[in-house]
């Protein structure tokens, strides 16, 4: 039974608005960023007023916290829905390819590595830390795991490539190659996958 079976019809209606506003968040934060984002441009871009908005999120800062939440969320959930025969390395491309496709289709990384300013907003929203420390947690155990079976470098330490298949998921490249290569979306994401696993050399 899905959640929206539970809810009544005006509780589904907000939640889908809700849904909506996250989009819109999203596809402002990629165009233009935190710093130049203003509720007027979301509430804009689905055309509801900016009182209706004010509704559901009471500040930008909680409109980007929760957009980054349902990131993580749709990570964790992706992650949990792999199968269980696939090693951890396989775990782990699989998690990254879809954190790509999201990019590639207007989402957001992972991380939010180009804001000081988002990073220490995000920091003060507890809900979001607890997503990062419950994901981290996750992808640690596989990294250590792929090392273990030699699927990955047991000599670097686990969070340099912990961290350094973070930094894929926020590589300008991407928007690069999308912008100005005459790669589709599946070629960008198997380079990608390949510069990440297998590096630079043949």
């Amino acid at each position: 039974m899905s959640i929206f079976s539970k809810l009544n019809f005006k509780d589904q209606a907000f939640r889908l608005r809700e849904d909506a506003i996250l989009d819109a968040t999203t596809t402002v934060l990629a165009s233009k960023g935190f710093d130049l984002m203003t509720m007027d441009d979301v509430a804009n871009l689905i055309g509801i007023s900016k009182p209706s908005l004010y509704k559901h999120f009471k500040s930008k800062e909680d409109l980007v916290g929760a957009a980054m939440i349902r990131l993580l969320d749709g990570a964790t959930t992706q992650l949990e829905s792999f199968p269980a025969e696939y090693t951890a390395k396989e775990k782990l491309s699989a998690l990254l390819e879809w954190a790509l496709r999201v990019r590639l289709d207007g989402g957001l990384p992972f991380l939010p590595s180009t804001s000081n300013a988002v990073r220490e907003m995000l920091m003060r929203n507890l809900k979001y830390v607890g997503r990062v420390i419950k994901l981290n947690s996750q992808l640690e155990k596989l990294v250590i795991a792929a090392q273990k079976n030699g699927d990955l470098n047991n000599k670097l330490s686990p969070d340099v490539i912990l961290f350094s298949y973070y930094a894929r998921s926020c590589d300008p490249a991407v928007e690069y190659l999308q912008r100005f290569s005459k790669m589709d979306t599946n070629a960008i994401v198997e380079n990608m996958l390949r510069v990440c696993f297998q590096g630079l050399e043949d």
